[in-house]
């Protein structure tokens, strides 16, 4: 992990869950929080353009914030789509369960967006992983007992796979990381493609 761990590396989001996937390979972040307005389901963006514009927004808006520095800048950002709709975090208890049982007994696709930003050079990439998840059918009874745990507030499509909501995951097809809200596979092939374009400019 020689290229993940050669430079400074800012996490542009609050998102704990983010912060334990870098944690867990070797990366010890600082943690900006970007000020952002953010793209809306409403815009008319597709899944993964709304996520890549959303990254895009909260990486830049640190790297602007830090001017020209020796670290890589990640945002991230996180979606579900069903049928053509886009679940980001729910607003309410009510909202979570409208959600959870749209989601029941179906397979939806979660989109994470990612923009990594070279702080020294200015050159970003921006890209967004899609990983389909298979939901069990989940009854009126275990729907409420999860949204009174407050855990699917905070979380895009109302759940998280890596906590309580494991339980709902039948199966998944694509990046594990992606559903939790960061992909690593993606992370490293940007910070090569960034790393490279370093290497050609003479640096």
């Amino acid at each position: 992990m020689a290229l993940l761990t050669k430079r400074h590396f800012v996490l542009a989001s609050a998102s704990a869950r983010r912060l334990m996937l870098l944690q867990q390979i070797g990366i010890a972040p600082e943690v900006i929080v970007a000020e952002v307005a953010e793209a809306e389901a409403a815009s008319g963006l597709a899944p993964a353009a709304l996520v890549t514009e959303n990254a895009r927004r909260k990486a830049q808006a640190v790297a602007s914030r830090l001017g020209c520095c020796d670290a890589w800048i990640l945002g991230a950002d996180t979606v579900v789509a069903l049928d053509g709709m886009i679940f980001g975090k729910p607003r309410d208890a009510a909202d979570a369960r409208r959600m959870l049982q749209a989601l029941s007994g179906r397979t939806h696709s979660v989109f994470t967006g990612q923009c990594l930003v070279d702080g020294e050079s200015g050159r970003s990439l921006s890209q967004a992983s899609e990983t389909r998840v298979r939901f069990a059918v989940l009854d009126a009874e275990e729907i409420d007992a999860y949204v009174a745990t407050g855990e699917p507030l905070d979380k895009a499509g109302a759940y998280g796979m890596q906590a309580q909501a494991g339980t709902f995951v039948l199966s998944i097809e694509g990046d594990y990381s992606t559903v939790v809200g960061l992909s690593l596979p993606m992370l490293r092939l940007m910070l090569r493609a960034l790393s490279v374009a370093e290497d050609s400019c003479g640096k």
